[in-house]
């Protein structure tokens, strides 16, 4: 785990242990003599990348003592009220940010500046039967912010929570062409199987342009470099190429006031490069293709969830790769709508979470990963039962299979 790819050169290795340096080592508060990393905040939830994302892996809803993780970040939006200004926000960001806490709330800030609010977890218990008799319980998000340092905020605020995503095969996603994506689109389900698929189209502000939205839940991001810089500025208030000004809105006195790094960009171009480097090129884990295995991929492929769980793509150096996505858009239903747009995502739909490499979380941390955008399922079946929309009907397929024959997807699941 964690391994760079084979085959790199001398000047490759050499990039790869910089940009996990970067990762993994804590960012400091301006000024320090530590310049190569200081600029952290002033606003931020943690001070290094691989707090949120512990073995390049999905980040947890609690930490240690059993308080809510920062790895579990609530993000902010309002609607339009149809301004220029307004108008230039959805163009750039697909979202228009809260005018007091911004974008997204920071736990945390440096010596003099307080913290923006806390994340409450609170949960209602739901009950759901299978034809079979099961039982099972699912847990709804009562999730809110408490300890809020700059004033109320408005009923009318969406406010979404969004844990860590895992890292794992990034660069391989990266090599997919977007023509390979792009024709799993069926945004009318012109082929009446019941799935849609629509692509996010994104600006990037590496290219200037609109590209294929690949990463994040709701596929915002088009490249690794943009969603490791954007995450950077998010997270850790730190700045770069592509997010240029400080976290800090104009209703945060001491925020703006707080001193700066020498340099205008938290992290350099090249610094960047080289954190995106070690993402793209750290190995990915491949499963076994074990008799189980294969009965598990059969279950899989037979109730459908192989239709947005995309798990045969080639890379442009030819490979084929299983990240079971296919990168789109989907619409989940009601429950898990989060009454917030990102570009073309409406608030039901949902990019297709890549399932390979969640079976590393368990190795990592400990313990079982915390499923769907917000951590509220905690394995496999209570993800699959909180699917709605367009996925409706294959829940029910999973919820019709005999007892057994559901055990061995959900073992297949862990195993990929």
């Amino acid at each position: 785990m964690l391994k760079p790819i084979s085959g790199m050169n001398n000047e490759q290795y050499d990039k790869f242990i910089l940009g996990r340096s970067f990762f993994v080592i804590p960012w400091v508060e301006a000024p320090s003599a530590t310049t190569a990393r200081d600029g952290l905040g002033p606003l931020f939830n943690a001070n290094t990348c691989v707090s949120c994302h512990a073995g390049n892996g999905r980040g947890t809803l609690y930490n240690k003592k059993g308080k809510p993780s920062r790895s579990l970040v609530a993000r902010l939006s309002i609607a339009s009220n149809g301004s220029f200004e307004h108008k230039e926000l959805l163009n750039k960001n697909g979202f228009i940010p809260h005018p007091v806490y911004g974008a997204q709330i920071s736990i945390n800030g440096i010596h003099g500046v307080d913290f923006e609010a806390r994340v409450k977890i609170d949960f209602e218990k739901i009950k759901v039967k299978f034809p079979d008799g099961e039982i099972d319980e699912l847990l709804k998000p009562k999730y809110e912010l408490i300890n809020k340092n700059y004033g109320k905020i408005s009923e009318d605020t969406a406010i979404t929570y969004r844990i860590a995503p895992s890292l794992h095969g990034l660069g391989l996603i990266e090599k997919i062409s977007n023509e390979d994506i792009l024709k799993n689109v069926d945004e009318n389900d012109s082929n009446n199987d019941g799935i849609s698929g629509k692509a996010n189209m994104v600006y990037s502000p590496k290219t200037k342009k609109y590209e294929l939205g690949k990463y994040t839940w709701k596929a915002s991001s088009a490249s690794v470099i943009e969603q490791s810089a954007a995450a950077a500025s998010s997270d850790m208030g730190l700045t770069s190429m592509y997010f240029m000004n400080e976290n800090c809105t104009s209703s945060q006195k001491e925020c703006n006031d707080a001193p700066k790094a020498v340099h205008k960009e938290d992290i350099t171009p090249q610094r960047l490069e080289a954190i995106s480097f070690y993402l793209k090129n750290t190995k990915a884990y491949k499963p076994k293709q074990t008799q189980e295995f294969k009965e598990g991929l059969e279950i899989f492929e037979s109730i459908g969830c192989v239709k947005c769980h995309a798990n045969n793509f080639k890379t442009s150096d030819n490979l084929t790769i299983s990240p079971y996505s296919d990168f789109l858009l989907h619409n989940m239903g009601e429950q898990l709508s989060d009454n917030r747009n990102e570009f073309n995502a409406s608030s039901k739909e949902w990019r297709t979470s890549p399932l390979w490499g969640l079976s590393l979380h368990e190795k990592i941390n400990k313990k079982r990963p915390r499923l769907l955008h917000d951590g509220r399922a905690r394995d496999f079946q209570e993800a699959i039962l909180w699917h709605g929309g367009e996925a409706n009907s294959v829940k029910e397929n999973y919820m019709n299979l005999p007892k057994q024959t559901r055990k061995k997807l959900l073992k297949f699941l862990g195993s990929i």
